[in-house]
């Protein structure tokens, strides 16, 4: 297809087909929420083995994404696509019937290897597929829409499942989507390969890796944790060889990433965009499941239920930012919609122990529908102020930044909680209740009632008071990017500079 061409009947049924691996890669970050305590039952999990099946997906996902992104430019985004979706469709009836903790752990850290093939190849697809800049817009709302939902069916999904299945299901339901993949890909999906970019960097792939799994790892520890040395280690050592990636790209022949995108405005400042947005809901998340669980004493599956209550705000937003986009400059719709976020986590700084579930619920769907507008606008600039021969590498870099967004969100919204959840106790307060909510709720669970009452009490009063300060810091934040990213994004254009038509030697476009 033509740059010029417009998109037509096939192209967006094969939007379909890539919404596939989007849905069940977002779900999957999600879905062991309520799983956890089965498999605990059933294979003896220790402790620390329940944080490594939780997180090992994430770390292989985050510390990949670069490396894949590149490797699909080099041997094309559809075969990349399909191996992930082979590897991810085992991986899941491996991780389904795992016998024991290291089975599955195993198993979900090659569910992140597939997942981090996935992510990238379906944006950099819908960048090849969509030249007309009106038809991506679409195309990326779309896209936002299917992660955000899957991200918030996880747990509804995986509540339902355990209710009528055993704990395997969780996993096994992804395998006959992949299978699905598999078989439409190849139908409906043209090829695409970036011109000739020479060999596959293995250097640059070790330095990124090494770069980016120590900071991930380090901030959740400092999240989980508190401040102590190995993790605070870890981040200067990631850090540094982010240094040393960073180098190699400047002097590599053919380098995983073209650091001159990093020159274009619309690229840089709608990276930073997303990883605050991403800080911002995530953040947000984790205060919001414990409210709805620990405060109000809503069931996993209840509270997930009426999380699904805000979609209604959510569903219209990336449609909606795609619509004002056209008619205004975007960076006074993506500034706009952190303004919007940041009223959302402004009634959340409102909530209190008796309040209705109507309060939190408002100010989560607001943030919800502010933070999808902004993120459907700046894939949109990062996907579309790049060449299509670099799509790969950029949804890549952008993926990592949504990944230390995430895990930034945690640390930071959730140390500031932290403290000001122990600020808020009595000076004498029982050691499991300064531990945080969920603790004082495991020890109330053995205390008279009286006593219990009042352990509860005054642990669910000093965390909602955190949350309150978290909101409030969370608006601040966000109301600082409405205005710096205005700034930085004015006047910018997402879609790149015209480019020469590839030749079938520069770029390998095959049609299905």
């Amino acid at each position: 297809m033509g740059t010029n061409e417009r998109a037509g009947r096939k192209e967006w049924i094969a939007l379909g087909v890539l919404a596939l691996p989007l849905l069940l890669v977002s779900m999957d970050v999600s879905v062991l929420y309520f799983a956890v305590p089965f498999i605990s039952a059933d294979l003896g999990v220790s402790a620390t083995e329940q944080l490594w099946i939780f997180d090992i997906y994430g770390f292989v996902l985050a510390g990949l994404l670069i490396t894949m992104g590149s490797l699909g430019d080099r041997i094309g985004r559809r075969k990349l696509l399909l191996f992930g979706a082979l590897g991810f469709g085992l991986a899941s009836v491996a991780a389904a019937y795992a016998q024991s903790p290291e089975q599955l752990i195993a198993a979900r850290a090659v569910l992140g290897i597939g997942g981090a093939t996935l992510m990238p190849s379906t944006l950099a697809l819908i960048r090849n597929m969509f030249h007309d800049a009106k038809q991506r817009q679409k195309a990326i709302a779309f896209w936002s829409a299917v992660m955000m939902g899957g991200i918030t069916l996880g747990p509804v999904l995986g509540g339902f499942l355990l209710e009528h299945f055993w704990w395997g299901s969780v996993f096994l339901i992804n395998t006959p989507a992949m299978v699905l993949l598999i078989v439409l890909a190849p139908v409906l999906l043209p090829e695409f390969k970036a011109p000739a970019r020479g060999r596959f960097d293995l250097l640059g792939s070790l330095l990124s890796l090494a770069a980016v799994l120590p900071v991930i790892w380090g901030i959740k520890e400092l999240a989980a944790h508190g401040v102590s040395a190995l993790p605070v280690v870890a981040i200067v050592a990631g850090l540094a060889f982010g240094v040393l990636f960073v180098r190699r790209q400047r002097t590599a022949e053919h380098p995983m990433v073209d650091l001159s995108m990093f020159r274009n405005r619309a690229f840089s400042g709608s990276l930073a965009a997303n990883t605050v947005g991403t800080l911002a809901l995530v953040g947000n998340a984790v205060f919001l499941t414990q409210y709805l669980q620990l405060v109000h004493g809503l069931s996993p599956l209840k509270a997930a239920l009426w999380s699904l209550a805000p979609s209604v705000l959510v569903g219209g937003a990336a449609p909606l930012a795609t619509a004002l986009a056209g008619k205004l400059d975007r960076a006074y719709v993506i500034g706009g919609a952190f303004v919007l976020a940041a009223s959302g986590y402004g009634v959340l700084t409102q909530v209190r122990v008796d309040s209705s579930l109507a309060v939190p619920l408002a100010g989560a769907g607001l943030l919800a529908a502010g933070l999808v507008m902004v993120m459907t606008l700046v894939t949109e600039a990062v996907v579309g102020s790049v060449a299509p021969e670099r799509a790969g590498s950029a949804s890549a870099v952008m993926e990592t930044c949504s990944e230390f967004g995430g895990a930034l969100g945690v640390a930071v919204l959730g140390s500031i909680g932290t403290a000001v959840y122990r600020s808020d106790l009595p000076a004498g307060a029982a050691g499991p209740v300064r531990e945080g909510l969920p603790a004082a709720t495991a020890a109330a669970a053995h205390l008279p009632a009286q006593l219990a009452d009042t352990m509860l009490s005054t642990a669910r009063h000093a965390f909602t008071h955190s949350m309150n300060a978290v909101a409030l810091v969370g608006a601040i934040l966000l109301l600082a990017t409405a205005v710096t990213t205005t700034v930085v994004l004015r006047g910018t254009e997402p879609a790149a500079p015209a480019e020469e038509e590839p030749t079938s030697e520069e770029a390998d476009v095959v049609p299905a």
